[in-house]
């Protein structure tokens, strides 16, 4: 019996089939037959490949330290775990080499470590910042990449780190690259990062459609996205609507997905 059915059928409380947490208060999906909270489902995207370049304890350091950082933020959901994963779901359509995805994941849930070292009065503030504030914020992929350089395993992580923020036209920070000179993998992130916050509500906007997001997207190939980057997410589609989906529905609505794990 599938989970939904079992729930429908009164058979106790559905849990996670990965975590055992219960599912009653938490968006979730079914994959394989199995119940999965967005987190499992998110590591079951992750995980073919094997992508854990350092110790389990460093891993889990990490990931509870950008985990941290998403709640200072107060960041609904799992927003540097889920642009890692959605990341990966592009970068392998653009290359198979495992030590590269793993780069790819690393670099993609730490991409803004930085802002640990970023004040709370303009991390957190409310309403636009002034030029000084601004000049603050900028600071974040260099001070990410001081961090996240510091693990030898993960040089390649930390160039993602510091190049999250630039643009194909040259117009981002903090080095004004464009082009083949950002780094592929930053370039993969860019996309990704920008539809998950298009399809998240705002305080000064509610989350837009994957359509919307996608159609913005698909605009600024050329201009603020890699035209590469922006075909990969657009042959990846289909698997990314089922992927935001998951952090939009309603604990009482959850999101039926079926279908393998890539």
């Amino acid at each position: 019996m599938r989970p939904a059915d079992a729930l429908e059928a009164g058979r106790g409380i559905l849990r996670c089939a990965c975590c055992d947490r219960s599912l009653s208060d938490a968006p979730w999906t079914e994959a394989e037959g199995q119940a999965l909270c967005e987190r499992c489902f998110l590591r079951r995207h992750r995980s073919p490949q094997g992508l854990v370049p350092v110790g389990e304890a460093a891993a889990s350091a990490a990931e509870a330290l950008v985990e941290a950082l998403d709640l200072r933020e107060h960041e609904t959901g799992l927003h540097s775990r889920r642009v890692a994963c959605h990341t990966l779901v592009i970068a392998r359509r653009v290359r198979s080499d495992p030590a590269w995805l793993r780069q790819v994941y690393w670099g993609s849930l730490l991409h803004d470590v930085g802002k640990i070292g970023v004040p709370d009065a303009v991390l957190l503030k409310h309403g636009s910042l002034s030029d000084e504030e601004w000049s603050l914020m900028r600071t974040h992929p260099e001070k990410g990449f001081r961090i996240v350089s510091s693990v030898a395993e993960l040089a390649e992580a930390a160039e993602i780190v510091y190049a999250h923020e630039e643009r194909f036209d040259g117009t981002g920070y903090p080095q004004a690259l464009a082009g083949e000179r950002i780094p592929l993998g930053a370039r993969l992130f860019a996309v990704i990062d920008t539809l998950d916050a298009m399809t998240s509500n705002r305080p000064y906007r509610p989350a837009m459609s994957f359509d919307a997001a996608r159609a913005e997207i698909a605009r600024l190939a050329g201009t603020q996205f890699d035209p590469l980057a922006v075909s990969a997410f657009l042959a990846e589609e289909e698997l990314l609507r089922q992927m935001v989906a998951l952090k939009c529905v309603s604990p009482d609505e959850p999101l039926l997905a079926g279908g393998s794990q890539g």
